[in-house]
């Protein structure tokens, strides 16, 4: 398989430029990723200032592998994902970074203000790898890994005015979403703006809680593999995710209420121009579905990073509205 190497996969932008790899639609590709914290901390002594983490300064975190160029994907299609697997490193990190989150001026909490490093050991599992292996938090307390993708999208069209940044931009082109459901066994549907794609993505989470209360999840370089498809001359209005048993509306905003409403109304509109489902029963469904869920990934309160929303539609259900038809 092709592979962009960790050294390779260092870039903070996701612009346009000569890619890295080329692949064809269905083959698959790796990419070696590092930690968001550059590599920088691998120890609970290693603790997140200057001196140790120069990139506070700067705001270079979430290293990026790529673009990878698509063969085949023009403008105007759309790209598919495959998310095949999402091998994590033997330990990941997470830390209290002094001034950020809600606690970073807390009387009430002064031991969660920082600087602070907690490294989590990480165990493989059936497969042999940590893909599906166990993360050890203490001696007394593991948790089964759920590797994800934090920050994934295509070069935008117009990147220095949308904000294409690895850490604080995203938007329809992709970003930093830290979707706990972009992960292994998922496809990422993404609008394309220039020819090839030009995929990136980096900043796996080995785990992580929904909201990503004080930004930082369980950090970890990894190993991504993928491939590409293409849905030619198609438009969507923001990244959508298919899972094997539901359909997820992503959604980016400020107020978290707003974004919530806009993926709720961009799921609607999906259910009606794809399913052909009818308008008021999409409304419906909304409100009474017991398993139409609101998911909450990444609500951190940090410059212009705005928080990611996803309402999850059943499989099942869209199916029923299939069989209606005929």
């Amino acid at each position: 398989m092709k592979r962009i190497s960790r050294k390779q996969a260092m870039v903070y932008d996701m612009i346009p430029k000569a890619p890295i790899i080329t692949v064809e639609p269905g083959e698959k590709f790796v990419i070696e990723t590092e930690d968001t914290y550059n590599g920088h901390i691998r120890t609970n002594d290693q603790l997140p200032i200057p001196e140790v983490l120069p990139e506070l300064l700067t705001l270079k975190f979430n290293p990026l592998g790529g673009p990878v160029y698509v063969r085949g994907a023009k403008k105007g299609d759309i790209l598919v994902v495959n998310i095949i697997d999402v091998i994590p490193d033997g330990q990941g990190v997470t830390c209290f970074i002094p001034g950020e989150g809600p606690l970073a001026d807390s009387a009430t909490w002064p031991e969660c203000r920082g600087p602070f490093t907690h490294i989590i050991k990480h165990l493989p599992g059936p497969s042999g790898t940590t893909s599906d292996g166990t993360g050890v938090f203490s001696s007394k307390i593991t948790w089964d890994l759920h590797p994800l993708i934090g920050t994934i999208g295509v070069a935008p069209d117009r990147p220095v005015m949308r904000g294409s940044d690895s850490l604080l931009g995203h938007g329809p082109w992709g970003g930093n979403f830290d979707c706990r459901d972009i992960c292994k066994g998922s496809k990422l549907h993404l609008p394309v703006y220039h020819e090839g794609a030009l995929l990136y993505t980096g900043d796996v989470h080995a785990t992580q809680a929904d909201g990503e209360f004080y930004g930082e999840a369980n950090e970890t370089r990894a190993e991504i593999i993928l491939s590409c498809d293409i849905t030619k001359d198609k438009a969507i209005p923001f990244p959508r995710i298919e899972k094997e048993e539901s359909i997820i509306q992503l959604s980016c905003g400020k107020p978290l209420e707003e974004a919530v409403k806009q993926a709720f109304l961009w799921l609607m509109e999906w259910l009606v121009t794809e399913y052909k489902m009818d308008k008021r029963e999409a409304y419906m469904h909304m409100c009474i579905n017991p398993d139409v869920r609101i998911n909450i990934y990444q609500m951190v309160s940090i410059d212009r990073l705005q928080y990611t929303a996803g309402v999850e539609f059943p499989k099942r259900d869209l199916m029923q509205t299939e069989s209606t038809k005929h």
